[in-house]
């Protein structure tokens, strides 16, 4: 039986390795809602307390906040089924393609294309991929175990399809009349949205997704603006090869091309849009800049880039900015804490951007399956992001 959303490139799973991944979804799902909001309760009523008694004053930054948190029982307990909750989605997650993985090669090989593959093996990885194995997906996105090797494309496809399974609720796993709800709710298609709401008159012929990886977020574009054409650029291969492949069984013409987005082969300002879905918060505090600067030489004058990330934040307390640097620590995402408390505003001014171009959003997602954008405004206070921002080049 095949499971819903799946397209030619998915790896199907067996009944128990299913019903593996829908107990750790069920598991997310109880932390989320019954133990993790009881952090916020220890931190007031136990941690800070002990602290005060043992120094005279409260933590005076977010690090010392963290280190007072850590020694407490019930942070240790849940930090560790939170890491455990990752490894055992992971490995549910390679058994599944394991299996699937000569099949998926051998689909793979497309003889007749709509879009392109180009790859590049002498571009070197960038360091902030191979330090780690992100997000703890065992390899990360680059490593190869085979020739034509599409595992990690095909780790991430089935591994993101069902860690969003708590956001999306249990009924996503009935029911498949649930799948366009779910694909509306993908980065591609909150971003799209976004930028036809704001730019109406942006009419797009060529379109560049950055850190695209299995093309999960490039594919909507395709579908939105199929007049335009589409490309996308990842440093990782076995991405490439399986963002390809997924693209031609979705009917989606994209080029896709084995690139580092701090320096794009790209034309000056010979792109209309350039967009990406979670790329900076896998990156580093070095590309960052470079990769904005090159989203700006890139483009065309009324060009737009726009991007959707980890929250940016201003203002948050110590326990906000200790809760949210979780996965810093946690769960190898080694910048995730510097990109939650950097201004998005400075780094679109600083890569060339005007200011009065620049805008932030926070996506709020309605009960109907569209999704509300809240304008984000400085008040001096404490601003919960924006998880959307970008500017237009003029």
């Amino acid at each position: 039986m095949r499971e819903p959303y799946a397209h030619t490139m998915m790896p199907q799973a067996s009944c128990d390795e299913r019903a593996r991944q829908n107990f750790i979804a069920g598991l997310k799902m109880h932390m989320e809602d019954r133990v993790y909001p009881a952090d916020r309760t220890v931190s007031t009523k136990r941690v800070l307390p002990r602290f005060t008694a043992q120094h005279g004053r409260a933590p005076q930054s977010r690090a010392e906040f963290r280190h007072a948190m850590e020694a407490d029982p019930f942070v240790q307990a849940w930090s560790a089924i939170a890491r455990n909750m990752q490894e055992m989605h992971w490995d549910t997650v390679s058994e599944i393609v394991w299996h699937d993985l000569d099949g998926l090669i051998e689909k793979s090989r497309v003889p007749q294309a709509k879009g392109s593959l180009h790859l590049d093996p002498n571009l070197p990885v960038p360091r902030y991929h191979t330090a780690v194995d992100i997000h703890c997906m065992p390899g990360g996105y680059h490593t190869e175990i085979t020739n034509g090797d599409v595992f990690a494309g095909a780790m991430f496809d089935r591994g993101a399809y069902y860690y969003g399974l708590p956001i999306r609720g249990s009924s996503a796993l009935k029911h498949t009349d649930t799948r366009k709800r779910m694909q509306r709710a993908a980065p591609g298609y909150t971003l799209i949205d976004f930028i036809d709401q704001t730019y109406p008159d942006l009419k797009p012929r060529r379109i560049l997704d950055l850190g695209c990886a299995i093309g999960g977020a490039t594919v909507p574009y395709a579908e939105r603006f199929p007049a335009a054409k589409i490309f996308g650029i990842d440093v990782a291969a076995p991405q490439l090869r399986y963002a390809h492949a997924r693209a031609e069984g979705l009917g989606a013409s994209v080029h896709y091309r084995q690139e580092n987005a701090e320096a794009l082969s790209f034309d000056d300002g010979s792109f209309d849009l350039v967009v990406s879905h979670g790329l900076f918060h896998e990156t580093s505090a070095k590309a960052t800049p470079r990769i904005l600067a090159e989203c700006y030489r890139v483009l065309r004058k009324g060009g737009v880039t726009m991007h959707v990330d980890t929250q940016f934040a201003r203002g948050l307390d110590d326990y906000d900015a200790y809760y949210w640097d979780w996965d810093t620590h946690y769960n190898a995402e080694p910048f995730w804490g510097t990109l939650h408390h950097t201004d998005a505003r400075d780094l679109l001014r600083h890569a060339g951007f005007p200011a009065k171009t620049i805008c932030e959003a926070w996506p709020i997602g309605q009960a109907d399956g569209t999704t509300r954008f809240d304008p984000v405004t400085d008040n001096g206070g404490k601003i919960v992001g924006s998880t959307i921002f970008g500017a237009r080049k003029t």
